[in-house]
């Protein structure tokens, strides 16, 4: 009959079990804190895409007056937002232009003479606003990382289109100018205007329905006569599909809600990630 291995030979067993069960614990732990974070990469990565410069309106519905707001994002970890200069679409003049002021920045408007004078409130108008462009009044009062700014403009009346494009450019204090002007396939066209038009590099359009990685912001607008509930969205980077002659609109509330959703997905898979770390650190104290 075989002997029992006694209480030294035991402990041999589990001292040589022991170093074996550490390093396989070690590997689950770092393969959880590796899922974890990639998990948080993929979810954060794309809602830094979504920080375009976007146009949004309370109403934007086609021959009245909108209130329109620029939002733009500081997208630089080292230098601040210091201008921001808007073209205003010329091929669908608008009448009517007013800038709400804006504290720590001033503005200044670019008008230009239309080739076919049109008619508001029985009034014939051949030069209108092309440009606004708000400057900071100091390296303080700039857009600085992580920060995001609000310029307001009341315009109309709105022409009858389905959207209206306003490609931007956007001034940092270290000298670099992003260009927000591509267009999507079966945009507007080409807008005229100076510095708005590209000369290379990004491309007026991008092909297909694919999103420019430097889309110009788009308002879509309502065809007259039809319902309107809620702020006007802005179309953004997303198409802008015409229904019955009134415009259905993606809502960037929409987007800013996933955005929302993916981070705080991503936050939880890493607390659980390391929660089974920290369960597994513990078995192994017990078990060792």
């Amino acid at each position: 009959m075989p002997a029992r291995p006694g209480p030294a030979g035991a402990a041999h067993g589990r001292a040589s079990r022991t170093p074996r069960m550490v390093r396989a614990l070690r590997r689950a732990a770092r393969g959880l804190v590796v899922a974890a974070v990639a998990a948080c990469l993929v979810a954060v990565l794309p809602a830094t895409a979504f920080a375009h410069v976007k146009v949004t309106a309370d109403t934007a519905v086609q021959g009245g007056y909108a209130a329109l707001t620029f939002r733009v994002p500081n997208e630089r970890d080292d230098a601040s937002t210091t201008k921001i200069e808007v073209q205003l679409p010329v091929d669908f003049p608008l009448a009517s232009v007013s800038v709400k002021p804006h504290p720590g920045w001033s503005y200044a408007i670019e008008k230009t003479t239309l080739a076919t004078p049109i008619e508001s409130h029985g009034a014939k108008i051949g030069e209108v606003a092309s440009k606004i462009t708000w400057t900071a009044s100091g390296e303080d009062s700039g857009i600085k990382p992580g920060e995001y700014d609000e310029f307001s403009v009341s315009a109309g009346p709105l022409p009858e289109t389905d959207r209206l494009t306003f490609k931007t450019l956007q001034h940092y204090s270290d000298g670099e100018v992003v260009r927000w002007i591509q267009e999507q396939s079966g945009g507007d066209g080409e807008q005229s205007g100076g510095d708005g038009e590209q000369s290379g590099g990004d491309g007026e359009q991008s092909d297909g329905d694919e999103e420019p990685e430097r889309p110009a912001p788009v308002l879509g607008l309502t065809a007259k006569g039809a319902a309107v509930s809620g702020p006007a969205p802005a179309a953004g980077s997303a198409a802008v599909v015409s229904a019955v002659g009134s415009a259905a609109v993606v809502s960037e509330s929409g987007m800013d809600t996933g955005v929302a959703w993916a981070i705080g997905l991503s936050a939880a898979s890493l607390v659980i990630c390391l929660g089974c770390a920290a369960a597994l650190a513990l078995r192994w104290r017990r078990t060792g």
